[in-house]
């Protein structure tokens, strides 16, 4: 993995917006409603059907302790995946992302001005377009480098030419030597 889905993945790591559920009744009925029926929550826990209605209806309140891990197991592999999914519409559509780094910057620019790189740390928002655009390069298969063009042209727009504001000869915007990049949304 490169520096930029290394930064998603936390990001989406660190995005817990609701707990799963903690009771041995709550974790079967949302197992159930994943999975569809007590035929295939069983088959995945490994136990009988009549035991997985049993803890449905509460008439079992503890899981042995090796059913009760695979049911956490089970219930963890598939409520992170709901989280992240809601977390990234709301970030493509509403909320943007916000990039926070050091790297080397370097620029192309009109003739007479400076297009040295040098390190800077930045902490930019960028709108909900950009965001969309990571995200589906990232679902495609974006190498590392189309992603942080992704991110370098967020910059040149939002940060050096402040949304149009100045800067307006800058052409292209590159990200090279990071120190670190971290993700939020």
């Amino acid at each position: 993995m490169g520096e930029i889905e290394d930064a998603i993945e936390r990001a989406d790591r660190e995005a817990f917006t609701k707990d799963p559920p903690k009771t041995l009744k709550g974790q079967i009925g949302f197992l159930l409603k994943q999975l569809g029926s007590a035929k295939a929550v069983a088959q995945e826990l490994g136990v009988t059907a009549d035991s997985v209605n049993r803890y449905r209806r509460g008439a079992r309140k503890h899981a042995r302790a090796d059913v009760a891990s695979k049911i956490d197991d089970a219930v963890k592999a598939r409520w992170q995946p709901l989280v992240r999914k809601r977390r990234q519409k709301q970030a493509a559509t509403t909320g943007g992302i916000t990039v926070e780094t050091r790297a080397r910057f370097g620029y192309s620019a009109a003739v007479g001005t400076t297009d040295d790189g040098r390190f800077r740390r930045l902490t930019v928002h960028l709108p909900p377009t950009y965001a969309q655009r990571l995200f589906d390069a990232r679902n495609a298969g974006a190498s590392d480098q189309q992603m942080r063009g992704i991110i370098a042209e967020g910059f040149k727009d939002v940060y050096f030419q402040d949304g149009g504001g100045r800067a307006m000869g800058l052409s292209d915007v590159e990200i090279n030597d990071i120190d670190y990049l971290d993700l939020d949304y």
